[in-house]
Parts: C-alpha cells; structure tokens; sequence
C-alpha cells in the first residue's frame, strides 16, 4: 500500500495526503477517487498533457517514463524534470511514500 501526498501549485488548496492506496491504479485515478482535480481531456490514453503532474518523490514505484509520455511533456506548460503524465504513472506492486505536486491547472484554461 502507498502513501500520497498530493500538493498544488494553486493558491488556496491545501495539500491532501492519501493513505492505503493500492497498487495497478494510476495517479490520475487515484487522484480523480479522491476528489483532486487533475484534467484528462484524451481519456488516459496518453494522447495529451493535461494530467501533467511533477512527481517529485518515488519515481521508483512507476513505470520509467516512455519516449510517447515524454513527447506530450514537452508540449505540457512549464515542464521539469520531474514531469510526468498523471495517467501514466501507475502503481506498481509495493508500498512506498509518493509526492505529487499539481501544475496551477487554472492557467490552462483560457487558451
């Protein structure tokens, strides 16, 4: 089982920490189950960046980031090292710490 620690880029919300969360589901899902807004305009297919995410702690507990969900990073705004597709990242079998840190998504829209 993992434990998230979801913080946001967006002023006014307060970091959420999820604990007992079950491996084979994404952080997007995760996300979504628990009322924490992250876009997902395509669907979770990885065919966009709008769950762009960073994920600053326990990348080791993910799939590696494939050269697809690299190439929609590199369209997401303000990209970092530690971007990823929040559908992407799907728990693997184990337990761990995750941080998660939500991109202010209030500056997507408009354009």
């Amino acid at each position: 089982m993992y434990t998230i620690k979801f913080t946001f880029e967006q002023k006014g919300l307060e970091p959420v920490t999820l604990e007992n969360v079950a491996p084979d589901q994404s952080i997007l899902e995760v996300a979504l189950e628990n009322n924490i807004e992250l876009h997902h305009n395509c669907g979770m297919v990885c065919a966009c960046s709008t769950c762009h995410i960073y994920l600053q702690k326990g990348d080791e507990f993910v799939p590696e980031i494939t050269d697809r969900e690299e190439d929609f990073i590199d369209r997401a705004k303000n990209p970092r090292l530690t971007s990823r597709l929040g559908c992407q990242c799907v728990l693997v079998n184990g337990s761990g710490m995750l941080e998660v840190c939500i991109p202010d998504q209030s500056l997507i829209h408009g354009e």
